[in-house]
């Protein structure tokens, strides 16, 4: 199988995989109303006790003069994202290095199940409960993204790679077009309460649960039937001659690597970047849909929109401008770029809220111009830095010269190197909406962005070395 036949398929599973993703991504102000409606009578439930804990801690910082309620929300939406990618954090670099020991597909699909588990859990999650736990089933089985940029990095070269892993970077942006919309419609269309005379205790978005799980099982069988195995194996160049049974080597042979001290030092500040870039921009992601639900009174289909709008602006700037720019303008500096706008996009978002009362218009324009800001760093930042870091690893394989398999360092081997790098990612998300919730309802949403834009003032100061290192 060609590279670019790989390529397609690994874009296929993940705008399948994606789509899943976002679906619920708009619903979780009103799913936690209704688990409180349903729950809040019992004071020793799980979710009780929960919001407890949360109405103390929020307590400790903020006390609203009335509909403190909503400011609880705030946290516990903050804490629901921060458990997913806590458990990624801990399994991301497990995942990675059991595909180098077994192979990218078989552990692909084995994450498949749990996936599909947690979807058939969400279906039934009648209480928070059951709900957190098919949260916390899919943040621990979750492994299509790092696996896609593993196998993205098994098939290509050094001077492609940027270009196929932009892939990843269209695949989410053309799900976060489709996903929440679809998500917020089909939330507003309940499940049948019956099913052949039975009566159906289903969650109240049990509708797009079931869409999420077709989806899924969609992209399993799609897996199975269309993934080779890539570990180890360098696939055919489109414009590979093949005439006397040899490549040529002048089109496959990689670039030359900087040693492996340099290379690892230069995996280490990537790491860094990516924890500190995910810590402030995860939060920011996370408040957005909760900011129009406080002072907008947004619903899920109004946020659904918010969202997809930003999915298009990055769909057309990553395929449009981004794998064209990146091999002129290198990875670290693209990155640096994102970076830059998403700090644009921080100052107009702490202006919103003093214009929200009087200028109602203005402010949803202020909100749509800090959207285009925002979808612009989600084009850039995480992929360009993925790229970077895909391109410190050791090439599996075989030498040409020698016939023996090549010899990787542990630390460089791309399943292993990769998922520490989503690794340190994830910690970020799992920070992030925690930290950033805390300061929404103790200095309040100006504040915040203001806080978090000369946080990323900083970081756009500290990228200045690495956007000068070469990437390849």
């Amino acid at each position: 199988m060609s590279t670019k036949s790989v390529e397609t398929v690994v874009f296929l599973s993940l705008v399948l995989d994606l789509f899943a993703f976002t679906i619920p991504l708009p619903l979780f102000p009103r799913l936690i109303e209704w688990y409180m409606k349903r729950e809040s009578s019992d004071p020793h439930g799980f979710l009780s006790q929960t919001l407890g804990a949360v109405s103390w801690l929020r307590g400790l910082l903020y006390n609203p003069p009335e509909n403190s309620q909503k400011w609880d929300i705030v946290l516990l939406g903050g804490l629901m994202g921060s458990l997913f990618s806590t458990l990624q954090f801990v399994v991301s670099p497990y995942i990675g290095g059991l595909s180098d020991r077994y192979g990218r597909k078989r552990i692909l699909l084995l994450t498949m199940v749990g996936n599909l588990l947690s979807a058939v859990v969400w279906i039934q999650s009648t209480t928070f409960a059951s709900f957190m736990l098919s949260r916390a089933i899919g943040g621990a089985s979750e492994g299509n993204v790092q696996l896609a940029i593993a196998i993205l990095s098994d098939v290509t070269t050094p001077a492609n790679r940027a270009r196929a892993l932009s892939h990843v970077g269209i695949a989410f942006a053309i799900c976060f077009c489709i996903g929440p919309p679809i998500g917020a419609y089909f939330a507003s269309r309940p499940a049948p309460p019956t099913f052949a005379g039975r009566e159906l205790n289903l969650n109240i978005y049990a509708t797009p649960a079931i869409i999420t799980l077709i989806l899924l099982t969609l992209e399993c069988i799609f897996l199975i039937v269309a993934l080779p195995e890539t570990r180890g194996k360098r696939m055919k160049l489109e414009n590979e001659k093949q005439a006397d049974g040899k490549a040529h080597s002048a089109a496959v042979s990689p670039a030359r690597k900087a040693d492996i001290p340099t290379r690892l030092a230069i995996l280490r500040s990537l790491r860094q970047l990516h924890l500190l870039f995910l810590g402030l921009f995860s939060g920011v992601e996370f408040t957005l849909t909760f900011l129009t639900f406080d002072l907008l009174d947004w619903d899920n289909k109004q946020n659904g929109s918010l969202i997809g709008f930003i999915g298009i602006v990055s769909a057309l700037l990553q395929g449009g401008y981004v794998r064209r720019a990146i091999p002129k303008v290198g990875e670290g500096k693209m990155a640096r770029r994102g970076v830059s706008a998403c700090t644009m996009g921080l100052v107009l978002l702490a202006v919103l809220p003093n214009l929200v009362a009087n200028h109602r218009g203005v402010a949803i324009g202020v909100l749509r111009a800090a959207a285009v800001c925002l979808a612009f760093t989600s084009a850039t930042v995480v992929n360009s830095l993925t790229a970077f870091a895909s391109l410190q690893c050791d090439d599996a394989g075989f030498d040409q010269d020698t016939g023996k398999p090549k010899t990787e360092h542990p630390q460089l081997a791309k399943g292993q190197a990769l998922g520490g790098f989503r690794s340190s990612g994830q910690l970020g998300r799992a920070i992030g909406p925690i930290l950033a919730c805390a300061l929404y309802w103790t200095v309040g949403p100006s504040v915040t962005y203001a806080i978090a834009g000369v946080a990323m003032s900083a970081l756009v100061m500290r990228m200045g070395a690495i956007s000068r290192t070469q990437s390849r």
